[in-house]
């Protein structure tokens, strides 16, 4: 499996398509409604001349009666259209409209559902009426671990809840790790589920499910507060950018990265600013940044032969350049410069260097 966008990668589907008109079938349905509860569900859904979603509060002020009244003239509404023929007659469409949910895995985000249901907000209250007076559509409010969703089969709905909070507790706190490696961890998490849901496509729709697992612009995967995945300024692009190019880059460079992978705009002082301020980068030669994951620390070239020294003990000249090369992007005339610093270094009887 291959590659976030929390989204193919990200969750998102195509525009739905029916057989039945929702429009039409809204209307068919309200009919079957008392009057006040058809004004009132019109009101609540949004399915008048407007397309505002109006609260019990908002109702129950216009109406001078109080908001549990208005919940239960809504309810009542609600009980009068599945008890109707017409709501029987209109089986069919509720089957089409909950096989469409079970293809895109049975459970789907609330906001990755709607859109795909509606291109204009007027079709999208249509649907969540229908959605709400369905029987076999359930809605589940978001929470501190998942987005608000819909699903058409509880025990699947739970297992995958159940599936992604495993998921999230075998990642550790800045673990980060390739969409596909995320995709086999899931998927040996997924026991129990059909496996007629398991592909990629409904497996990265469930993935987006959870607030507490995240992605990042290059498709890595790990717990949302992780630093590599919860992307914010310059400074997070910046560390994406050079932990994509694989080597240290000059200032510059990632600037015109960050523009060129991300679409954010950069400019080249600002992000030279953001790199000089964070523990992540290390400066490593003329302008060129590296990243301190990967060995590198901070300091000047005075700093890495000091190290060097107190680390292998002293050491003949041509040592002490290729270790200082390996950390840092200098001439050679620069780290010999620093190395006959009398201040700092003193050239033994062997011709071996030591630190002072």
């Amino acid at each position: 499996m291959a590659s976030k966008t929390k989204r193919a990668g990200d969750g998102a589907v195509k525009a739905a398509s029916f057989a039945f008109d929702s429009a039409a079938l809204v209307k068919r349905l309200l009919t079957a409604a008392p009057e006040r509860s058809r004004g009132v569900l019109s009101r609540r859904f949004g399915l008048g001349a407007g397309v505002a979603r109006e609260t019990l509060e908002s109702i129950g002020s216009k109406l001078s009666i109080t908001r549990e009244r208005v919940r239960q003239i809504e309810a009542a509404g609600l009980d009068a259209i599945r008890a109707s023929k017409t709501f029987k007659d209109a089986s069919p469409a509720f089957e089409e409209l909950a096989a469409y949910i079970r293809s895109l895995g049975a459970i789907v985000p609330e906001e990755t559902l709607f859109a795909a249901l509606g291109k204009d907000e007027k079709t999208r209250n249509r649907f969540r009426f229908l959605l709400a007076v369905g029987s076999g559509f359930m809605r589940e409010r978001e929470t501190n671990d998942f987005l608000a969703r819909w699903h058409v089969d509880t025990a699947t709905a739970k297992r995958i809840h159940e599936s992604l909070s495993r998921l999230y507790a075998s990642l550790k706190d800045d673990e980060v790790v390739t969409e596909a490696e995320l995709l086999d961890r899931f998927l040996d998490e997924l026991k129990g589920v059909n496996d007629a849901y398991k592909n990629e496509e409904i497996m990265k729709r469930w993935l987006s499910l959870s607030k507490r697992i995240g992605r990042n612009p290059l498709a890595e995967w790990g717990r949302a507060t992780a630093p590599a995945i919860r992307v914010k300024g310059i400074r997070d692009y910046a560390y994406l950018a050079i932990k994509r190019h694989g080597k240290p880059m000059h200032f510059s460079e990632v600037a015109k990265a960050i523009s060129g992978l991300f679409s954010r705009k950069a400019h080249v002082a600002t992000t030279h600013n953001e790199l000089i301020k964070d523990p992540r980068f290390v400066l490593v030669g003329r302008g060129l940044y590296a990243l301190t994951e990967w060995g590198y620390k901070p300091g000047v070239v005075r700093d890495v032969i000091r190290e060097t020294l107190e680390t292998n003990g002293p050491m003949t000249r041509e040592e002490i350049i290729k270790n200082v090369r390996s950390a840092r992007f200098v001439k050679d005339n620069t780290i010999l410069v620093n190395l006959n610093d009398p201040r700092y270094f003193k050239r033994l009887k062997n011709g071996r260097y030591a630190a002072i």
